[in-house]
């Protein structure tokens, strides 16, 4: 005798092992979500600590990082934008006020610089020769 097929036409399972099966695959579904989940969180991270080493290299990156974040805000037409206003930004603007002061504040910068050029300009201008 030899056996080539065999056919399987009705399965009729307890409901306590239908609901068993589906508790199992629940599950497996859940797991799989976790691990999925936490490998975003993984990659994600490992891109954040690599923009971090970036904007470390150039602190401005950082301020400018926030005004973007701010101007992605303002655009979802918010009628309230809470905004927290980093010490680190106060220390830049600072530092940058500190580099370059403005000539009109040091009287000295001011007799030092170069003689203003206004008149050689508009007497070069071919629209005033009239």
């Amino acid at each position: 005798m030899h056996i080539d097929r065999v056919e399987i036409k009705d399965v009729s399972l307890p409901e306590t092992m239908k609901r068993s099966m589906a508790r199992q695959a629940e599950a497996d579904r859940e797991r799989r979500a976790r691990v999925i989940n936490a490998d975003a969180e993984l990659q994600a991270s490992k891109k954040l600590s690599e923009a971090a080493k970036e904007m470390s290299a150039q602190p401005a990156a950082l301020q400018l990082r926030l005004l973007q974040t701010v101007v992605a805000v303002a655009a979802e037409k918010n009628s309230t934008l809470v905004l927290p206003f980093p010490v680190e930004l106060l220390r830049f603007l600072e530092r940058a006020a500190n580099q370059q002061p403005p000539l009109a504040e040091s009287p000295a910068g001011a007799a030092a610089g170069p003689p203003a050029q206004a008149p050689a300009e508009t007497a070069a201008r071919p629209d005033d020769r009239g």
